[in-house]
């Protein structure tokens, strides 16, 4: 019987667990690349002074960042990081070293074309799909056709902004974070950063210690520590911008000659046609059955799109249970089944008060979610890996000069160490 063929769009955390998990599937399966190496989000990038379009920047990676979740939950599901990495959270570098390793330990870069890009998927009427890829070192394209398509492409490519009054009459600099590479060039200005996710409060942390004064907007019910932050200045929500600075929604008024959106970033898939039956509406990508089976055309799986989750065991679980259905040892419930599916979880979302926006939002509902792919997956989350979880919850928020300084050590699937280091 023909091996069934499978195209992996992206060499990333999600890329390499498609790949690894088709190759143990007897899968015959290929990997396109754009950039020169693995690792997708987790490369460094170099600002060229070129460079037209934001989007063009593959990398949001900065100088200096650490990890906010203990490199304890950030293994695959059967791969976790070698204890010779002694800190719990590890530096970029350290996680680009770690999929290296995971590459290397099941051979996959053999099966990755890289610099070869992705530019059009579209369905054909025989069940296949007809995939165009640009050779970027050529030039040249070529087209080849799949059973199978695993989309890849990770989501930290085209910044989200918000819409606030005055923005184009704002004189001074604004970039969003995805732009941001370190904290010198804004040494003795005045900044204004808004939103206090993992980045904003970390870039907050960073550019404090060189700017001469930086404004923190953000809507958190709880404000967050930043008294071990020099010269920064918690405000709400911008009420408007002038053309020197804002008006914040409690009616005070500053001046800055920066900002920075640390505003969070849109789901793209550019290369995917219309016909391919995806579409993204308030950046929920639909319809799609368990976040990632693309009911139109259930022989399309879009990997990595739930966030406020474990992100490596996260992807892992879905390909494994995507692969269920990609290679026949699972039959597909029917369209009309998985729509419903679709329609209930965004019903019981609306009714916990969470907006179309937070579609593929997770947080504390996210271990139900892994449960729900391990009925298919056959494998689940350690449930020491959910208690170390949900120790670290929000620590980058309220203990972001602290929580670092803690080591984990996994003693089995249900209990483990914390240790304080420094």
């Amino acid at each position: 019987m023909k091996s069934i063929s499978v195209c992996v769009i992206g060499a990333g955390t999600a890329g390499l667990a498609a790949l690894k998990n088709s190759l143990e599937h007897q899968l015959n399966v290929v990997c396109y690349e754009q950039s020169k190496q693995i690792g997708g989000t987790w490369v460094y990038e170099d600002l060229s002074p070129n460079i037209e379009d934001e989007c063009e920047i593959h990398s949001s990676m900065y100088q200096g960042l650490r990890t906010n979740l203990p490199k304890e939950v950030m293994g695959y599901l059967d791969f976790p990081y070698p204890e010779s990495m002694a800190d719990s959270f590890v530096s970029s570098h350290d996680v680009l070293s770690f999929l290296y390793l995971y590459a290397e330990h099941f051979d996959l870069q053999k099966h990755i074309k890289f610099q070869h890009e992705v530019i059009r998927v579209l369905p054909r009427t025989n069940g296949r799909w007809e995939v165009h890829v640009k050779n970027r070192l050529t030039g040249k394209c070529f087209v080849e056709m799949f059973d199978r398509i695993f989309v890849c492409n990770g989501h930290y490519t085209k910044p989200q902004y918000p819409r606030i009054e005055g923005m184009e009459i704002y004189q001074g600099c604004s970039i969003h974070s995805h732009l941001y590479r370190e904290p010198y060039k804004f040494e003795g200005e005045d900044v204004l950063i808004i939103g206090a996710g993992p980045s904003g409060m970390d870039l907050t942390n960073q550019i404090s210690k060189t700017a001469k004064r930086v404004f923190l907007s953000h809507h958190l019910k709880e404000a967050p520590r930043t008294d071990f932050m020099p010269r920064v200045t918690q405000k709400p929500d911008v009420q408007r911008f002038t053309e020197s600075g804002a008006i914040f929604k409690d009616g005070s008024q500053e001046t800055f000659s920066f900002v920075i959106f640390c505003t969070g970033y849109q789901y793209s898939f550019p290369f995917l046609s219309t016909d391919c039956g995806i579409f993204v509406a308030n950046n929920h990508v639909q319809p799609l059955y368990k976040h990632t089976i693309n009911i139109n055309f259930p022989t399309m799986a879009i990997i990595g799109l739930p966030f406020m989750v474990l992100p490596t065991q996260c992807f892992d679980l879905q390909v494994r249970f995507v692969l269920k259905f990609f290679s026949n040892e699972q039959k597909l419930p029917t369209q009309e089944e998985m729509m419903d599916a679709l329609h209930e979880d965004m019903q019981e979302r609306k009714e916990r008060g969470l907006t179309e926006r937070d579609a593929h939002k997770m947080g504390e509902k996210q271990f139900v979610y892994y449960q729900e792919l391990s009925k298919i997956a056959g494998h689940n989350v350690k449930p020491v890996i959910a208690k170390i979880m949900k120790d670290c919850s929000k620590k980058y928020i309220f203990e972001l000069e602290t929580y670092r300084q803690y080591q984990f050590k996994v003693l089995d699937d249900e209990n483990f160490l914390k240790i304080h280091v420094k």
